[in-house]
């Protein structure tokens, strides 16, 4: 065999065994199974309503995550089996969301790799090697979320802090850009979105002291079209002394005014990395992102002001990259409780009840937070999903305990909706850790948090699952897990919700009750976003699994596909 893959006959328990070596050069193996249809822009628009494809890393524009297929259901999904298992040329963190588009399959790994796929069997179709420049530079693993896919290219991020495009049909790369510079802090493990002609991704980094932005290049050329600025050259803000749910964050103002005389606005070394996807919107022509922390993460001291737009949900004209509105949901953040997890477009109702476009966003403070889409104020959040304990307490030198810890409450981990249910479904930390600060000036492209975050190893950690009403912010049900739980999670038609844990299980709940109706054993980590397409008529889940360095779970390299038992 010239690829890796395990077609399973439905037959427990399985043994997994490697197969050939791929050939060491950047793309391997030409076409063995159909080409690439050209995706348009009107394939793209349609994807909330595609039973065959997974077009975007959460879904939709809207990033729902909601598939619409119902063949998998709660009456059948007892019968899932794996129908083949993929096992990729690198063993290590996984994030990819999977993306399907006619049959062809397309998934990354840690360092750039990327294959296509034969989505019913799981064969190898190529793969492609990024050739990564001699710097590079990340705070939280060599991790890739994934492609986007349009016009018979395919797109992606990578840790050198460049835009690859690669052609559909045979991985070979069509054009590259240099995104931002890598010896400065600058890395994308994001996946890109395309629309209208238009790649757009933003940058992480935030840990070391850039300057975050959204940019969008040319589908055709890699020309950037335009760049906003995640940080404003006037960050100070308006000194709010509460968070978003009004309690007190503790902070000096006259203090930090007194620093902003003498040391001036820090906007060039702020941070304000853009983790995950933006969620567009082709109606109003805007698309919808939240930003990172500040740097340094831990250390207010240097970077007085409320530190614009970190920790914000920002939107802005998806043409001109024009600013249009924000909202900020944790001020001169010194937690690293950032905006991570992608936002969600859906219809919510407002406090007087009316039916109104909503934002969705699950925070790392344990909250999802339910913001008007017109002007990004907020509406409501939901009770919180996991403990908090001493908020806000500020960091010391010696090390103060606050819950959640800086993993959250819900990380980059996307949520998903059900919209008949008006439940959003959201995976949470529950880690404990102490903030200790330590000033130390500007590194120049170095890890600059500032102090730690640590871990209180005799302490108790634990995930769970949880469901919320997004119209009364109200939890409808909650199951915890044995793990602090990150990745992502799947909504289907059939009344199902889909995630996986770091000790290697694979579940299905009710999304109506939360009853557990299916597990898998995966023999690695589950730390990534499930997937859900229709080949031949049949429906497929499929995930990554290869553990995840952020929390250290059990690396591997198996992407696996499940179907119904005939």
């Amino acid at each position: 065999m010239n690829f890796k893959v395990l077609q399973i006959l439905y037959v427990l328990p399985l043994l997994l065994t490697p197969g050939a070596a791929v050939a060491q050069e950047e793309t391997s193996a030409s076409t063995l199974y159909g080409d690439l249809s050209f995706v348009d822009q009107d394939m793209l628009s349609r994807a909330a309503g595609d039973g065959n494809n997974f077009l975007h890393t959460n879904g939709n524009y809207e990033q729902t995550r909601y598939y619409p297929s119902r063949q998998i259901n709660t009456d059948n999904v007892k019968n899932l089996r794996p129908a083949w298992i993929f096992q990729t040329e690198i063993v290590d963190t996984m994030e990819t969301s999977p993306i399907v588009v006619n049959g062809v399959m397309y998934v990354t790994t840690a360092f750039n790799h990327v294959y296509a796929l034969n989505a019913r069997t799981g064969e190898q179709i190529w793969h492609h090697k990024h050739d990564m420049g001699p710097i590079t530079t990340y705070c939280c693993g060599p991790n890739n979320r994934g492609v986007a896919v349009s016009g018979g290219k395919v797109f992606m991020g990578t840790l050198d802090a460049k835009l690859v495009a690669l052609d559909a049909k045979t991985g070979k790369q069509v054009w590259e850009t240099q995104i931002a510079d890598p010896e400065l802090g600058y890395s994308e493990t994001m996946a890109p979105s395309v629309v209208n002609g238009m790649v757009l991704i933003g940058t992480n980094g935030g840990e070391y002291g850039i300057r975050g932005f959204v940019k969008a290049f040319d589908t055709e050329t890699g020309e950037l079209k335009w760049t906003f600025h995640t940080i404003p050259e006037d960050s100070v803000g308006v000194w709010a002394t509460e968070d978003a749910t009004g309690r007190n964050m503790h902070r000096d103002i006259e203090a930090e005014k007194a620093a902003l005389e003498e040391m001036g606005d820090p906007y060039e070394t702020l941070g304000g990395g853009v983790w995950q996807n933006p969620a567009v919107d082709l109606e109003t022509d805007r698309i919808y992102f939240v930003v990172g922390n500040p740097s340094p993460d831990l250390d207010g001291s240097l970077r007085p002001g409320d530190n614009l737009y970190t920790d914000s949900l920002v939107s802005v004209d998806l043409n001109t990259g024009e600013y249009i509105c924000h909202f900020q949901y944790v001020a001169h953040d010194v937690w690293d409780l950032d905006a991570v997890s992608p936002p969600i477009i859906t219809t919510v109702k407002d406090d007087a009840g009316n039916d109104v476009k909503g934002i969705l966003h699950g925070g790392k403070t344990g909250h999802v937070y339910v913001n008007r889409a017109d002007d990004c104020s907020m509406i409501r959040f939901s009770e919180a999903m996991v403990p908090q304990e001493g908020m806000w307490t500020l960091p010391t030198a010696d090390g103060a305990r606050m819950l959640p810890g800086a993993n959250g409450g819900v990380e980059w981990s996307p949520m998903a909706i059900d919209p008949n249910l008006g439940l959003t479904y959201a995976i949470n930390l529950h880690q404990p850790m102490t903030y200790t600060v330590a000033s130390t000036p500007y590194p120049e492209g170095k890890l600059w948090l500032g102090g730690s975050f640590d871990v209180i190893p005799e302490e108790e950690q634990w995930g769970n699952v949880t469901a919320v009403d997004y119209n009364t912010g109200k939890i409808r049900w909650k199951v915890r897990t044995e793990q602090p739980m990150i990745g992502g999670i799947l909504a289907t038609a059939g009344g199902l919700v889909f995630t996986g844990e770091g000790n290697g299980l694979f579940k299905a709940y009710d999304s109506e009750t939360g009853g557990e109706l299916w597990r898998f054993q995966a023999g690695a980590g589950v730390n990534a976003p499930p997937s859900s397409y229709t080949v031949d008529g049949r429906q497929f889940i499929v995930v990554a699994a290869g553990g995840n360095a952020q929390l250290n779970y059990k690396r591997g390299n198996n992407i696996i596909a499940f179907t119904l038992a005939d």
